[in-house]
């Protein structure tokens, strides 16, 4: 009788130890150190353009994409935390480098949106908003009629 008992606690061990090699697997990133987070596969999965009253957004655009904007040849703009009403004369594409912006489009303020550093925005002309820089914003910006590229929206 003790061998069959030890014989089923070898197994219950055997059984346990694959199902936690089975679990580090699914958890542990390949680097051996980084818990894996479902949200981490969103950054590297394609960007997602939404429009919220008229504002497309899409988040983390592909370095590619920024560059065929050439984003980084466009003016920048830096602001500390303020609020500020704003009328877009032209349409406006902006990427976000850093810091928080509440968005409140006229007509629709009481459901306000955030965007951030990594979102590459466009206002059409004509729009009015209210801009609350909620942290020290600083970004690229260009300002014309129509843009050469616009986040494809879903």
């Amino acid at each position: 009788m003790r061998k069959f008992h030890t014989l089923i606690l070898s197994l219950l061990f055997l059984i346990s130890s694959v199902c936690l090699a089975y679990v580090f697997k699914t958890l542990i990133k390949p680097d051996g150190i980084t818990s894996y987070h479902p949200a981490e596969e969103e950054k590297q999965s394609p960007p997602m353009a939404t429009e919220i009253h008229g504002v497309k957004i899409e988040r983390n655009p592909s370095d590619s994409k920024l560059t065929e904007l050439g984003v980084s040849t466009w003016p920048k703009y830096r602001g500390e935390p303020s609020k500020i009403p704003w009328t877009f004369k032209a349409t406006e594409t902006m990427y976000l480098l850093e810091g928080k912006v509440k968005v409140y489009v006229e007509g629709h303020e009481e459901e306000s949106f955030e965007i951030g550093a990594g979102d590459l925005v466009v206002f059409p002309k004509g729009m009015k908003i209210t801009w609350e820089v909620i942290e020290a914003v600083s970004k690229h910006y260009s300002v014309e009629e129509q843009q050469k590229v616009n986040p494809e929206v879903s």
